[in-house]
């Protein structure tokens, strides 16, 4: 008979019994969850623009693409009550990381 892990979040002995705060932290999961589905989608297509791009010579950057996105986000940020600089520090992350897969595909193609 194999015994069950026992999961830290819903021991008695953590904040995480605490039914508000179990139920804040499930509401986390599920976002968090959903942040990562949806990571993999946006990379699913910035891969294949990527093929596009190398199969067409095209430049693995367009920075005039990013500037407006950057600035779009930002102001989605704002109306979002969100910092502006953290939406430009996470989208940028995004932006470099699929610039860094494109140059990949480039240079495999």
């Amino acid at each position: 008979m194999t015994q069950a892990t026992p999961n830290p979040a819903t021991a008695p002995d953590t904040p995480a019994a605490d039914p508000v705060l179990a139920a804040f932290r499930a509401s986390i999961d599920n976002i968090d969850a959903a942040l990562i589905h949806m990571l993999a989608e946006r990379f699913r297509i910035t891969k294949a623009v990527g093929e596009y791009k190398a199969k067409t010579a095209l430049p693995a950057s367009d920075p005039g693409r990013e500037e407006r996105q950057i600035a779009r986000l930002r102001a989605l940020a704002e109306d979002a009550h969100l910092d502006p600089d953290f939406g430009e520090k996470f989208i940028r992350f995004i932006i470099d990381e699929v610039i860094r897969h494109h140059e990949r595909a480039k240079s495999a193609g």
